[in-house]
């Protein structure tokens, strides 16, 4: 094959104005060791709507995850165009709150202590308020009952939820979500996806999730932008309408689920390094 890649297609939802917009975003790194520049990112175009969940769903190391960092201000654009409300992103902001596959917790705080924190940081709430919000999404997260218990007692699925917590209580205009159940067990990740599709559609919270499992992405999107290897480039933006809460085996879904993966694999062959 010639390495070509479908153009993006964007079909408008139901949803509200652009919020995000890349334009032949490009991504290179280059190593400190004298090796060549590396390519992360090369030509990408996507739009995001406001209260839209979007995920960005491709193989391992295709880029997606920069481009999310870049989205987030932690990493700078090389080329083309990033625009958050139609202006450059110029580094991170407390309107971008972001979750790692990592859950990045305070050893030393309680479940509670640790979803105060970024409203701490914050410094617009009195500590009554802080509480309050805190407590607001320990109920929330199903972490009610172990507000005084410290992350190291705590499984990997309880800690994730704290992590989701805490970046929620600031209450961001957008969610970052890097790959954040990619190290969970099976059973811990579906109940994550469903209280997490629960969660999106009660706000209006812009998400972005990286992920590259194609049942995650098919249950939690509005809009899957699907990504070749790398050097990545968008193959399709396909948007998701079907309504909350999905059912995994819904006939419409596992349809979905066939075409995505069809699509990943045509591109899959055409990447060199395969």
């Amino acid at each position: 094959m010639d390495g070509s890649v479908t153009p993006v297609q964007e079909t408008g939802l139901a949803a509200g104005p652009i919020v995000v917009e890349a334009r032949n975003l490009h991504k290179v790194f280059t190593p400190q060791d004298g090796n060549p520049p590396v390519v992360a990112v090369e030509d990408v175009s996507f739009q995001i709507r406001r209260g839209e969940f979007t995920v960005l769903l491709g193989p391992s190391g295709c880029g997606k995850s920069t481009t999310l960092y870049m989205i987030g201000g932690f990493e700078k654009v090389s080329g083309g165009e990033l625009m958050l409300h139609g202006k450059p992103v110029a580094g991170p902001g407390p309107d971008r709150g972001i979750v790692f596959q990592d859950f990045v917790l305070f050893p030393w705080r309680t479940v509670l202590g640790n979803i105060m924190f970024g409203l701490e940081m914050m410094r617009r709430f009195d500590r009554a308020e802080i509480r309050a919000r805190a407590e607001h999404y320990v109920q929330h997260l199903g972490l009610a009952g172990f507000e005084n218990a410290y992350p190291s007692t705590l499984s990997g699925g309880m800690k994730q939820r704290i992590a989701i917590a805490r970046t929620l209580a600031t209450e961001p205009e957008f969610m970052l979500m890097d790959e954040p159940f990619a190290a969970l067990d099976a059973q811990t990740r579906d109940r994550l996806i469903a209280d997490l599709s629960r969660i999106a559609g009660e706000q209006n919270t812009t998400f972005v999730f990286v992920t590259h499992d194609v049942r995650e992405a098919i249950r939690l999107a509005d809009r899957i932008i699907v990504f070749s290897p790398r050097p990545s480039r968008v193959v399709q933006s396909i948007p998701v309408t079907l309504p909350r809460p999905r059912d995994g085996y819904d006939p419409r879904l596992l349809e979905i689920d066939r075409e995505l993966r069809s699509l990943i694999g045509r591109h899959a062959s055409d990447d060199p390094a395969s």
